[in-house]
């Protein structure tokens, strides 16, 4: 059985009918929220990062929500296959221990240790993210409006219940409660045309990134917003999911749209914002995405996985206390994910149309 499936949007899939994919033709790459979703996605890091784009000499823009971000910033450190076995196993062993009476650890409990374990993972090494030669950073925040705009627990959650009710209506209502903020690499211009929704950008530095990178991770309720970042509006900043939960972005009407977007994914569906996820008919592809060549596990491939999917956040509830299991079968995902590498290796040697897909 295949492990891999492409999708292509139809600028992309001519453009590949013409003369294949090599690294040259990637102008960005792109890192969806999703939590342990991501995970499956370590192997094809490895090789993108560490082998097939190192035969290449553009710049490229690495765009990265939540566990997104995290990806995106390893793969600027130097020697990021590396980095990105460091990701992978520091991720798949973090842990929260209940304290008396907790069923879940608290949304303080998570905040602190996982700014610990993010602050200690880049420790040192932020200047090789900011000053990587080839590769432009771009990291999505969401940042609150209104009720918002700070953390509190009763204004919180009104406030989502009014970002919930917006976004029902249409998705641009979404940015009266949550505004897409975008931490860049200084000097780098955004890589997608961002009318479809309100949108400010801000220079990454030493001061802010370790802020921007946990704002950008920080579920609400789950974690506590990152207020009154470096450099930026003072506020809440919560998981750049969000606003753009698998970065649907506007990158075919970008000032370097001529190239293609890669996306190494966990599904075919590129779901525009958190809250859109149980709203089907915003599921579809668009015009935004016609230059991208998407990379997702195969659907019935991942019912081979332990327990029949990929790993999520569900399985911290369902392996509670019990991280033995959850660490073996988070390994074992991993582990099999393998086979996408091998399949897109031999696709890039002789790229098969027939086996693109309609993104």
């Amino acid at each position: 059985m295949r492990a891999l499936s492409l999708y292509a949007g139809p600028r992309a899939r001519a453009q590949i009918e013409r003369q294949g994919l090599q690294a040259a033709d990637v102008a960005t790459l792109a890192g969806a929220a999703g939590g342990p979703k991501g995970l499956i996605l370590g192997a094809l890091d490895r090789f993108i990062f560490g082998h097939w784009l190192t035969q290449s000499s553009q710049t490229v823009h690495l765009v990265g929500a939540s566990i997104g971000a995290w990806r995106m910033a390893t793969a600027c450190l130097d020697d990021p296959v590396t980095a990105f076995l460091r990701l992978e196993h520091d991720y798949i062993r973090q842990h929260y221990e209940l304290q008396p009476g907790e069923k879940r650890p608290s949304a303080a409990t998570v905040s602190r240790l996982f700014g610990e374990n993010l602050r200690a993972f880049y420790d040192g090494r932020i200047g090789e993210v900011l000053e990587h030669p080839r590769f432009r950073l771009h990291v999505v925040t969401a940042h609150g409006r209104q009720l918002l705009g700070r953390e509190q627990r009763g204004r919180t959650a009104a406030g989502f219940l009014g970002a919930w009710l917006s976004n029902l209506v249409q998705r641009r209502a979404l940015g009266a409660w949550l505004e897409r903020v975008v931490f860049s690499t200084p000097g780098a211009a955004l890589p997608f045309d961002s009318s479809d929704y309100p949108t400010r950008q801000f220079n990454l530095s030493a001061a802010n990134f370790s802020a921007a990178v946990q704002a950008s991770c920080s579920i609400p309720f789950v974690l506590q917003a990152v207020h009154d970042i470096a450099g930026a509006p003072t506020g809440a900043y919560w998981d750049g999911g969000l606003t753009d939960y698998h970065l649907h972005l506007n990158y075919a009407a970008s000032a370097g749209s001529q190239g293609l977007v890669l996306y190494p994914h966990f599904q075919k569906a590129v779901v525009p914002g958190w809250l859109d996820k149980h709203l089907k008919w915003r599921h579809g592809s668009s015009a935004f995405l016609d230059n991208m060549l998407l990379l997702a596990p195969n659907p019935d491939w991942v019912k081979t996985l332990p327990n029949g999917k990929l790993p999520d956040r569900s399985d911290f509830v369902h392996y509670g206390p019990d991280l033995a299991s959850r660490v073996r079968d988070w390994s074992a995902a991993t582990a099999a994910s393998v086979q996408m590498v091998d399949e897109f290796e031999q696709w890039l040697r002789q790229p098969d149309v027939k086996l693109l897909q309609t993104l």
